[in-house]
């Protein structure tokens, strides 16, 4: 098998280079860096591996317990992972179950009267309580075999999302850190944790705010090495030094998705949202920065002071610049 740049494998597998890069820098799976080569590129070690690992996060399996299937050969401890997200599945069924239930049997209440009145006394109505005390959890059959295009299905239905908040994101000056190849992400992080430190921002502006974006965006071209760009809020009079810049971000309105670190698949989610949004549409900006989208740290102030350092406690809005659609 023929070693597969960055670009293709993301394509083939419709998974973005972003999440491609974290998997590498969480140690999920390896690049391979060919020489005369600007790109990264995969074996098919990688590849196979990389099956495994959409396969279980159509699952719903978390980046944590796939690292522990990966890094363990005993069967004990996938059962372990498994058992243990069929009972959190368990748990949501039951309850929404219950509640197809109960709905039903309110409809069924309300066709055989189209006169009565939707009121309190409808859904105090000690009738229908004792039938809501008695209603049994409807029984799934789990026992058809189930196919991979089932997965799949299931998973496109799972990915819709019905959490975007519409926020809006103020003016600010910003502190801007960027780094070109290798692990970007990693590196601009480290120096500003740097810059946050040794200028005592935590203390001088305890409100900052910690934005990132690709810039360059290596998916635009053939997949060679991208660049990342971090920006932390700071005082408007405050002067910063090489190898950092200062800014001025202009704020806008924004669709926001919160993630835990990692689920970076999920900004093909908030993008379909807002794609087929009725109110709102994209707002895309410069292409070589991500078309405008960032991500920001949530709450990354009381991390950052409590030096935090395993990856799924983070959390991360994923932003999308949009506007009103004109009706």
């Amino acid at each position: 098998m023929e070693l597969q740049t960055i670009s293709t494998v993301s394509k083939n597998f419709n998974i973005s280079t972003r999440t491609l890069r974290y998997y590498e820098q969480i140690g999920l799976i390896q690049s391979i860096k060919k020489e005369g080569y600007a790109y990264r590129t995969y074996d098919e070690k990688s590849i196979i591996k990389l099956e495994q690992i959409i396969i279980l996060r159509k699952l719903r399996i978390q980046l944590k317990e796939i690292q522990l299937i990966l890094q363990n050969e005993e069967a004990s401890i996938a059962i372990g992972v498994f058992q243990k997200k069929i009972n959190e599945f368990s748990n949501e069924i039951t309850a929404l179950s219950t509640i197809k239930s109960i709905l039903e049997e309110f409809i069924t209440r309300l066709k055989e009267n189209f006169e009565v009145k939707i009121s309190s006394g409808l859904l105090a109505d000690e009738s229908m309580l004792k039938i809501i005390d008695s209603l049994t959890v409807t029984k799934i059959n789990f026992k058809e075999e189930k196919s991979m295009s089932d997965l799949n299905r299931a998973n496109e239905t799972l990915s819709k999302l019905t959490d975007v908040r519409i926020v809006y994101l103020p003016p600010a000056t910003v502190a801007s850190i960027r780094h070109i190849g290798g692990l970007p992400e990693l590196t601009t992080a480290s120096e500003l944790n740097n810059f946050i430190m040794n200028n005592q921002l935590a203390k001088i502006k305890p409100d900052f705010r910690h934005y990132g974006f690709n810039h360059p965006n290596g998916e635009m071209a053939d997949g060679s090495d991208h660049g990342y760009e971090r920006w932390v809020t700071i005082p408007s009079d405050m002067e910063v030094i090489k190898p950092f810049e200062k800014k001025e971000f202009s704020g806008g309105l924004y669709a926001a998705h919160a993630i835990s670190m990692g689920n970076f698949e999920e900004w093909n989610w908030l993008c379909d949202w807002a794609k087929n949004n009725p109110e709102y549409e994209p707002n895309w900006g410069n292409p070589e920065c991500m078309y405008g989208l960032m991500e920001e740290h949530l709450n990354y102030i009381n991390l950052y002071t409590l030096n935090v350092e395993e990856n799924h406690k983070w959390q991360l809005d994923l932003l999308i610049p949009i506007r009103p659609k004109v009706k």
